[in-house]
């Protein structure tokens, strides 16, 4: 409700000599409360209220008003009405041309409503009137709410535009307290039913409190809107001002003939000159670029036009690095970041030869298969300084839209090019290193199949014209020396295989991890710690124990993770200047990194009959396997534990039935399978397992619990079998040939086709190892048991 400043009041008159009929007509407010002392103007609208204000009028002049409980009841009773009203004096009934009356009225006494004597023509009641209580005009407590509200009602009419200003010099006239507490109670913005509350408080201080409570309430609102309407106006002004700014700016340039967009467009043009780019490229371009000189800057598609643009120049159309034909020197580069790795480093070495001798071969597309930490990526970056060329690498794990690596078209909202189109712009260069990090675990989803798009990238017979469908032209990769990195090729689809040039990196062997902690991982850890050599020093025993007992994998970065715990010990030491050994021991590393965290299984020499050693391939490396087998009396009912996987399963049900088929070459009764039950057993029986090559561990282990004959000492194999008896050659020979040594074995029979690979590993690493090669069963029954 606005503040309506219209009274015209003795102050000192509360109403006390007012004497009024028992019974008077009864105006019922809907959106207001009338207090004593206060004047309003009300607008009569219902029949019955003008028929009450009428009669009013007519009479003495006097009227009870009271207001509804609820502002939606069109024909009010005795419990529609606030039970507190006041007695009103009309001042002045003005008639309205649109019909109705607007009545002012004054309160001046409070009653209380008994009961309605009438309801039909206008509303007539009973009145009681309340006793006022005595003012005591000297009381402190009063004096100082009242100045209270009258400096807040200032604050209030100083932050709300919509109050006139005089009514600051209202407030401060006023002298009587209760007449100051019913004017601002009858004038603060708050509900109806607060405002009906305040009416029925009897005590002045209490009320005056109320009062004084509401206004703080309503100048904290006031400033919190006054604080946003600041805050949207001076952002609103800042952004006229910049937007003045910059037309003013924009006609400078225009004036002086320095256009912003012309700027752009001769820039353009300049790069434009200075490429040598084919026919097709050079009239895209140009077609383009009519349209952007023709086009107005201000509309949406100039910009994305220009981005094109921009694009289509900052591309190294036939731009090509140098590549370093050094061949000594590239291998010598190899060699310094990597150890190991040997078929890596000879592919490489073998296409910069023939790219020496041919200028213009296409590059091939190689994908490194082995397991974490071998060192597959950071390969990629030793491989572009050998060939003095960029880097380049993108991840593809996860990658699951097509249109990351070929782009969107230019019709789409905030379209861009594919991420190989954006990393050879970024590269600089047509014939970048490109790793393909993650190739085994890309994604598939609702928006394409990305491994079907590396079809046309991964092939060097299609993509001289790789299409990226932002660029809408065609752009030439085979330059490209793609390197794809994989743990596993089950998950790659076979037509994406095909194209790739598969080598795999086997893990490190323990012997190739000394080399590389030696090599690269301390220098590294000692540097990264602020450390030099002479703090710290890891003797070949101390980095052997590390291995062994505090890592299981194939790669190094665990060994890189206990190397830096070992060096964050001695950091600790120098920076706080303990005294200490900078030589560690062995016995060092207990207290350090805690006990050991691995145990390998270690040979036992007397193991008795029915238990064989195997050989097993792990993704951390080689272990041994020991098959346990024995019979018991029973039925010929063949038992397998030890969480073996179908594969396993069906290896050992095939070796028990070429052994029950040939018992009579191994000296075994065939009413001894009839009569005994058969258990296998592989322990670790929390590990799962799987694979073919333990079938000549396990007819070994048969034939031993069988003949009662014991397996020789020191001696393990590793091989598939079939039903006739031959021996299939297997997988992952180098890791488990150097588990072997490590748990003390002596000699392995291994299947003749694998001799091939035992050639492949290093010598030093076989020495005190003896090998069998063998094509039957029952050579490896003849070499395995004893006599």
């Amino acid at each position: 409700m606005e503040f309506l400043p219209m009274f015209n009041v003795n102050e000192s008159d509360d109403g006390k000599n007012l004497s009024f009929p028992e019974y008077l007509p009864l105006l019922a407010l809907k959106n207001t409360v009338l207090f004593p002392g206060v004047i309003i103007p009300i607008t009569v609208g219902r029949q019955k209220s003008v028929e009450a204000v009428q009669e009013a009028e007519r009479t003495d002049k006097l009227i009870g008003v009271f207001t509804q409980k609820q502002i939606n009841i069109q024909d009010p009773n005795f419990d529609d009405l606030n039970n507190i009203g006041v007695v009103a004096k009309i001042v002045k009934l003005i008639e309205m041309p649109d019909g109705t009356s607007t009545a002012i009225l004054q309160g001046i006494k409070r009653v209380r409503l008994d009961e309605l004597s009438q309801s039909i023509p206008y509303l007539k009641g009973r009145l009681i009137a309340l006793s006022t209580p005595e003012i005591d005009l000297e009381n402190k407590q009063l004096i100082a709410l009242a100045a209270s509200i009258k400096d807040i009602g200032t604050q209030i009419i100083e932050l709300s535009p919509q109050i006139p200003q005089e009514a600051t010099a209202v407030l401060k006239n006023i002298k009587n307290p209760s007449f100051l507490i019913n004017f601002v109670g009858s004038n603060l913005n708050i509900e109806l039913n607060a405002k009906q509350e305040l009416l029925e408080i009897d005590d002045t201080i209490k009320k005056a409190e109320e009062v004084l409570k509401h206004m703080h309430n309503e100048v904290q609102i006031l400033q919190i809107k006054g604080q946003i309407e600041n805050k949207v106006k001076t952002d609103l002004e800042k952004q006229q001002r910049d937007y003045v700014l910059g037309q003013q700016l924009k006609t400078i340039q225009e004036e002086l003939g320095e256009s912003p967009q012309k700027q752009d467009i001769d820039e353009l043009e300049d790069k434009a000159k200075a490429k040598i780019w084919s026919k097709a490229t050079q009239d895209k371009f140009d077609k383009e670029f009519k349209k952007l000189r023709r086009m107005n800057p201000a509309v949406p598609e100039y910009s994305i036009l220009l981005n094109y643009l921009e694009l289509l120049v900052d591309l190294p159309w036939d731009e090509y690095t140098d590549d370093n034909f050094d061949l000594h020197q590239a291998g010598e580069i190899l060699d310094r970041d990597h150890f190991g790795l040997d078929k890596v480093k000879d592919r490489i070495i073998e296409y910069l030869a023939v790219l020496k001798l041919r200028q213009d071969m296409k590059s091939p597309i190689l994908c490194l298969v082995g397991p974490p930490g071998v060192g597959k990526t950071s390969l990629g970056k030793s491989i572009a300084a050998a060939l003095g060329r960029k880097y380049i690498r993108m991840s593809l794990g996860g990658l699951h839209d097509e249109a990351e690596l070929r782009g969107h078209r230019k019709t789409y909202i905030g379209a861009m090019p594919g991420r190989i189109v954006q990393s050879i712009k970024k590269a600089e260069a047509s014939n970048p290193v490109f790793i393909l990090d993650e190739i085994d675990k890309i994604g598939r989803g609702v928006k394409g199949d990305p491994s079907s798009a590396l079809l046309e990238i991964l092939d060097p017979e299609q993509n001289t014209t790789f299409y990226d469908n932002y660029l809408e032209l065609e752009y030439d990769l085979s330059k490209i020396l793609f390197i794809a990195t994989a743990n596993s090729l089950g998950s790659i689809q076979p037509a994406l295989l095909d194209r790739m040039e598969i080598i795999e990196v086997s893990g490190y062997s323990v012997e190739e991890k000394l080399e590389i902690a030696k090599r690269h991982l301390i220098p590294k850890q000692l540097k990264e710690h602020g450390l030099e050599e002479k703090h710290a020093s890891l003797s070949e025993e101390t980095l052997y124990k590390l291995v062994q007992e505090y890592t299981r994998e194939s790669g190094v970065r665990s060994l890189d993770r206990v190397v830096a715990r070992v060096m964050r010990s001695v950091a600790k030491k120098v920076a706080m200047d303990e005294t200490y050994s900078p030589d560690i021991t062995p016995e060092d590393l207990t207290e350090i990194l805690g006990p050991k965290r691995v145990s390998l299984d270690a040979y036992e020499k007397d193991q008795g009959p029915g238990v064989a050693v195997g050989l097993a391939w792990t993704q951390v490396g080689g272990d041994i396997l020991f098959i346990e087998a024995s019979k018991s009396k029973g039925k010929g009912k063949l038992t397998l534990t030890g969480n073996l996987g179908d594969v396993m399963k069906e290896s050992a049900t095939t070796a028990l039935s070429f052994l029950r088929a040939h018992c009579e070459k191994f000296g075994v009764e065939s009413s001894a399978f009839d009569e005994s039950n058969i258990h296998i057993h592989v322990p670790a029986g929390a590990i799962p397992k799987d694979g073919p090559s333990a079938g000549i561990t396990m007819l070994s282990a048969l034939t031993s619990a069988f003949t009662g004959r014991p397996l020789r000492p020191y001696i393990a194999m590793t091989g598939e079998i079939t039903l006739r008896g031959k021996v299939l050659p297997v997988g992952g020979i180098k890791e488990k040939v150097l588990a072997a040594k490590r748990a003390g074995i002596k000699e392995i029979i291994l299947c003749k086709d694998n001799e091939k690979d035992i050639k492949e590993v290093n010598e030093d690493y076989l020495k005190g190892l003896e090998f069998h090669y063998v094509e039957r069963m029952e050579e490896v029954v003849k070499l395995a048991l004893q006599e």
